[in-house]
């Protein structure tokens, strides 16, 4: 990377600049970074349609990570979570990253860095009271859908988990997508990596509500998931399954019911499978009618998927007091003079 960025001031000035440290009350650590777009490689890409699209270098751009420590383990470690687009084409509307559109897309190098910053302050913190345990866990599920960005994920999962770089395991990097069509899935499964799928509802009219963009429907996506997880050793057949639950929205028991069928069907097709369901309550971004289901609904939901032989987790909430939980991540965008 140094011969890449010739930078008098190093890497770190040369792809992004750290600007700003927020920690809250549960020890969470939100990293805002500060792109130089004039330097970073990959500075245009292909929209949708095909149509390159150009950054222009006199814009600013900044992205969020975060560090989840986990001191309550036997041995202390961290999860660090790590932005791979500024914004998000995909426009989810629980999620405040989804507000801010399609700024850019990250190179492996930007997503990169986002890692080498947070192992240097997980480094330096153990000389002072803000201790922070070293990270042992990636989860590509800050700002940005991995699927609309597959090229540069792939090769920073390879990076990340190449011996002679950051020797991260396989199976404790995981790459999360909307998945945007079926075919995604296949190609993402060639990261080194676990697969994960914000689902959030089974029911087409309810997910397009949830995932407005969404232009398949649920039978056609989890064939291309299917087909993705077969391609892969018995080893990396693991699947996390996301579903952010919203009060009166998707909490309910016929919610539930559904995702058991949706499950147990590709459980039943995918020998060998490890599927884990993630259930994440809503966290508030200011939606004029999105509440965040009451740990009834979600005990209950959990309650219908473990009666069915379904591994499920809820997801422990942190970070929230500084918008640093799952959905909260956004950016603003500024230029010239403005900065």
């Amino acid at each position: 990377l140094s011969d890449l960025y010739p930078n008098s001031l190093g890497i770190e000035h040369s792809i992004a600049s750290l600007v700003n440290i927020q920690r809250s009350s549960d020890g969470t650590v939100k990293l805002l970074l500060k792109l130089n777009n004039r330097a970073t490689r990959n500075t245009h890409s292909a929209n949708d349609d095909g149509n390159d699209v150009y950054e222009q270098p006199e814009q600013h751009y900044f992205i969020e990570s975060v560090i989840i420590p986990w001191y309550d383990r036997s041995n202390p470690t961290s999860t660090l979570c790590v932005s791979t687009q500024v914004g998000c084409a995909q426009g989810c509307t629980f999620c405040a990253t989804g507000k801010m559109g399609l700024l850019k897309r990250l190179s492996s190098d930007e997503i990169l860095i986002q890692l080498y910053y947070a192992k240097k302050i997980c480094r330096i913190s153990n000389d002072s009271s803000a201790w922070l345990p070293d990270i042992d866990n990636i989860v590509f599920m800050g700002m940005g859908d991995s699927g609309d960005n597959a090229e540069a994920v792939i090769e920073a999962c390879s990076i990340m988990a190449d011996r002679q770089c950051f020797s991260i395991p396989q199976n404790k990097i995981t790459i999360s997508t909307v998945g945007p069509n079926p075919g995604v899935f296949q190609t993402l499964g060639k990261a080194d990596a676990v697969l994960a799928w914000s689902v959030h509802a089974v029911e087409d009219t309810l997910r397009k509500k949830l995932v407005p963009t969404t232009k398949y429907k649920m039978v056609d996506l989890k064939e291309g998931l299917i087909k993705a997880l077969m391609g892969r050793s018995r080893r990396m057949r693991a699947l996390m399954l996301e579903v952010t639950l919203i009060e009166d929205v998707n909490d309910g028991i016929k919610e539930a019911e559904e995702m058991v069928d949706f499950c147990l069907e590709m459980k039943e097709r995918v020998k060998g499978m490890k599927l884990v369901v993630n259930l994440i309550p809503f966290n508030d971004i200011g939606h004029r009618s999105y509440r965040r289901s009451p740990d009834s609904h979600v005990a209950e939901f959990q309650r219908v998927l473990v009666e069915n032989n379904l591994k499920t987790y809820v997801r422990t909430t942190r970070g929230d007091d500084e918008n640093a939980a799952c959905g909260q991540l956004a950016t603003k965008k500024l230029k010239g003079k403005q900065y």
